[in-house]
């Protein structure tokens, strides 16, 4: 990693929902929260605490050099709303199989 820039990642026991237009897209109490230098904390939830089945993959795909290439997927009326990195630097290898929302909420 570059001097200066730092991710960690931690089991968190929070309890964290995803709502969206009313409908529970996730929830978990077992998240992954990752830290990033210049970053907002992030919780990484697990795919069987997801409902993968409201979920249409887009198309949009980003790098980032110390996690990898990010996938997309979008939410009804929410374009790119969810991310995960398939196959994560070995750095951040936890957060494979684990989805991360832009809009989370610690119950």
């Amino acid at each position: 990693m570059t001097t200066g820039h730092r991710i960690t990642i931690e089991q968190a026991t929070d309890h964290v929902r995803v709502v969206h237009d009313g409908q529970l897209i996730a929830e978990s109490r077992r998240p992954l929260v990752l830290r990033e230098t210049g970053c907002p904390a992030r919780y990484y939830l697990p795919a069987e605490d997801v409902r993968t089945d409201l979920l249409s993959a887009s198309g949009t795909h980003t790098y980032c050099p110390f996690k990898g290439t990010a996938s997309y997927w979008s939410l009804p009326g929410a374009k790119d709303a969810v991310w995960a990195y398939p196959d994560p630097k070995p750095g951040v290898a936890e957060i494979q199989n684990h989805f991360c929302f832009y809009e989370a909420e610690v119950v």
